[in-house]
């Protein structure tokens, strides 16, 4: 006679696990954001101080990482843009997605190096991504139909400003921690309507927006270091 299968389901991982593989996940984001998605898987357990076999066990491949920080990273990027999406005005709530993105990035530099990496073939990546682009149509719909917002702007782009900014915010932080605010604010200045004018290219497609970040994810070639003073 067979038996009956055990349909019970699998008790959740140990807390030690849970908090290894996060640990994981935050060495990963800090060396891709330096290194891009190349970086040493070897380093990426060094940093995390776990060893090699555990993070195999999390994450088997270097694409399971990777779709893994992207899935974390656009979680975040959802829950602004659900918060964005919340207020009425289409231009309060584009304001309130930009400059809550960038208050996030001062806590945690490295949140938006999702921004620049790709998982090709990753169905539940990609499925959150297609999610995540629909909010911002809605985000940049409104503002665009309420006549605060130029018309031309798309999803790529926006997803490009915000890219823009975490290299402003990470360049600038350490020394004048609150200088993005300026260039926010001129940011915000070129997006609004009664300011446009006719771009001199047009935006980025979904696919060339694609092949950019994976471009984004390769390794850097090491620039030969130049000897220079501050200025006096």
């Amino acid at each position: 006679m067979t038996q009956p299968r055990n349909t019970a389901p699998s008790p959740p991982k140990r807390r030690d696990a849970q908090r290894n593989r996060q640990k994981i996940l935050n060495a990963a984001r800090c060396l891709f954001a330096t290194h891009g998605a190349n970086a040493s898987l070897d380093a990426v357990a060094c940093r995390a101080e776990v060893g090699s076999g555990t993070l195999y066990r999390h994450f088997p491949t270097r694409e399971s990482l990777v779709a893994a920080l992207l899935r974390e990273e656009y979680q975040a990027f959802h829950s602004v843009l659900d918060q964005a999406l919340a207020h009425e005005d289409g231009w309060d709530g584009l304001c309130h997605y930009l400059e809550q993105l960038c208050s996030t990035q001062i806590s945690d530099q490295h949140l938006g190096v999702g921004l620049t990496l790709a998982v090709p073939g990753d169905r539940e990546v990609e499925a959150v991504r297609a999610s995540l682009r629909e909010k911002m149509v809605d985000l940049l719909g409104r503002a665009q139909a309420q006549g605060s917002l130029r018309g031309d702007i798309t999803p790529e782009d926006l997803a490009l400003i915000s890219w823009g900014m975490a290299g402003v915010i990470s360049a600038t932080v350490a020394v004048v921690p609150g200088v993005w605010r300026r260039y926010l604010g001129l940011t915000l200045d070129g997006l609004r309507a009664g300011s446009a004018h006719s771009l001199p290219e047009p935006p980025l497609t979904q696919r060339q927006h694609f092949r950019v970040s994976l471009r984004a994810s390769e390794p850097k070639p090491r620039a030969r270091r130049k000897r220079s003073s501050e200025p006096r």
